[in-house]
């Protein structure tokens, strides 16, 4: 049997270093006219089986004028990522944000990537950005050059201008419907991944920058860590601060709490904290940053049954920068912040049964998953055809959630406050949507970038191209919340919006929960 792993190991070894190496030479190759029209065909016809709201906010008929221009202007061969340049706005112009084309990028082997995290921290990484007024700052100044003061501008890198990529790139994608507040919270991070996309992972950046008249230009290097770790060592000596050895008990504590609370390694931060306000704890702060990862379940009878203890009055539920993630993790909330007897979704549309098996279940994972997977094929499928059934409207349903649910006995009885942002999106709109048409609480901050009606997602299978080997996103369950608004194509509007100012994020501010402390003060 060992033998058998090994040699499995051995074939998927050899399979992934040959498939990095097909992928990045493809990146380079020109490919055919006759080729890429057969690509849009095929993607067209793939969203079409798939997506059940294609004309939710645009028409076929104009979906499929799109399709047919797309095609009509492509005269010549293109590398993968012209033809993304090509195709991406138009699968944007469904506007469903879990839909879209994954930018073609260069791969690694996991000891290529291990070779790039061990010279340190990147030239991007060494600053912290807000993209505010159209113009790219810098909020913190991470990096070993101390002369860049928070609040410079970024007026290029390597010759590039922030404005002009994002711009370019907020083309190839969405968010639900007809919001602006989406695009701009994440354009930061889309600056970063459109600027690696186009010219790769680099050691060095050339910035220029610009603070008041002033513009000066600095090369920022990779940052290696061995050199940081040896300045603190020294300076740890010099002042004669010794670092208290961490007790067994702390550490299974911790260890504890990464698994309950979902850890993120990249930031170093938990997904879900609950923190008290005030010596009286009569202010809790729940701070999600995603629903994904940790034991949730624990998680929430752990928070609650503490903040039942603490006797709080007041909530506060911050779903600011939250993309999102698992269906089961925000009914599980909401059934401590209900007030009542719930129904948290509506029946889930789907075009077919045909649709949920190409896309439910063996379209991800590797060859040992899908394997797996095939054992339990049976038993899913079986699900499947059970599950979707056509309803008198002609359309295909999923009638998952649907059915009225208690509250928890430990639900959550006081006031609640929700914090809002543009990057609220998916899920976190999901559970925003059914709070807000219950008037179970309060929102500050600004327009989510889910709608407020719901989002096309659940199952998304990515689909590859057959020439250009562009991968496309479609999601297909449109999940619609039980409470729904006549308002069309927008996210859910704050009852008190507030945005932060450029100093705000300079100073670490946070106006949107100051503004809430400020009024249990009143």
């Amino acid at each position: 049997m060992k033998k058998i792993f090994a040699l499995l190991f051995i074939i998927f070894f050899f399979v992934q270093c040959s498939s990095i190496k097909k992928n990045n030479t493809h990146l380079q190759q020109q490919i055919g006219v006759n080729q890429l029209k057969k690509d849009v065909d095929f993607a067209q016809k793939k969203i079409q089986k798939l997506h059940p709201k294609l004309d939710y906010y645009i028409s076929k008929e104009r979906l499929n004028h799109h399709f047919d221009s797309l095609k009509s202007t492509i005269d010549k061969a293109m590398t993968p990522l012209e033809f993304y340049k090509k195709i991406s706005p138009v699968v944007a112009y469904i506007k469903q944000g879990h839909s879209y084309v994954l930018a073609p990028e260069k791969a690694f082997s996991k000891k290529e990537t291990k070779a790039i995290q061990k010279k340190g921290i990147g030239p991007f990484s060494q600053f912290d950005f807000s993209f505010y007024n159209n113009k790219l700052y810098v909020i913190k100044n991470k990096s070993y050059n101390k002369s860049i003061t928070a609040g410079t501008e970024v007026f290029s890198v390597n010759g590039i201008k922030p404005k002009e990529l994002i711009e370019e790139y907020n083309q190839f994608y969405s968010s639900d419907g007809f919001n602006t507040t989406y695009k701009k919270q994440i354009a930061t991070k889309r600056f970063i991944s459109a600027f690696t996309t186009e010219y790769g992972i680099k050691d060095s950046l050339k910035y220029v920058f610009k603070l008041n008249d002033s513009i000066q230009s600095f090369t920022i290097k990779r940052f290696k860590l061995d050199s940081i770790e040896k300045k603190v060592r020294k300076l740890t000596q010099k002042i004669a601060i010794k670092t208290p050895a961490i007790s067994r008990e702390k550490k299974q504590a911790l260890r504890r709490k990464k698994r309950i609370n979902g850890y993120d390694k990249l930031s170093n931060t938990f997904i879900r904290t609950l923190d008290f306000f005030q010596k009286d704890s009569s202010v809790a702060i729940l701070k999600i940053k995603g629903f994904k990862k940790g034991n949730f379940r624990k998680f929430y009878k752990e928070s609650f049954s503490e903040i039942q203890k603490q006797n709080t009055q007041t909530l506060v539920i911050d779903l600011r920068n939250n993309g999102g993630g698992r269906l089961s993790e925000i009914i599980n909330l909401y059934s401590y912040l209900s007030d009542s007897t719930f129904v948290f979704l509506k029946k889930s549309e789907v075009v077919s049964r045909a649709s949920m098996f190409e896309g439910a279940y063996f379209n991800k994972g590797s060859f040992p998953v899908k394997a797996v997977k095939a054992i339990f094929s049976p038993f899913v499928y079986g699900y499947l055809l059970f599950s979707v059934h056509k309803d008198k409207d002609g359309k295909n349903y999923i009638s998952s959630e649907t059915q009225p649910q208690k509250i928890d006995r430990k639900a959550f009885k006081g006031k609640i406050y929700v914090l809002i942002n543009g990057a609220s999106f998916s899920a976190s709109s999901i559970l925003s949507s059914n709070l807000k048409g219950s008037e179970r609480a309060t929102f500050v901050g600004e327009e989510t970038g889910g709608d407020y009606n719901g989002t096309v997602a659940g199952f998304m299978p990515i689909v590859t191209l057959p020439h250009s080997k562009l991968k496309v996103r479609i999601g297909i369950m449109n999940i619609a919340p039980y409470y729904q608004t006549e308002i069309f194509g927008h996210g859910i509007y704050p009852d008190v919006p507030i945005i932060p100012s450029l100093e705000d994020q300079i100073q670490g501010k946070d106006p949107e929960l100051n503004w809430i402390l400020n009024q249990k003060q009143q």
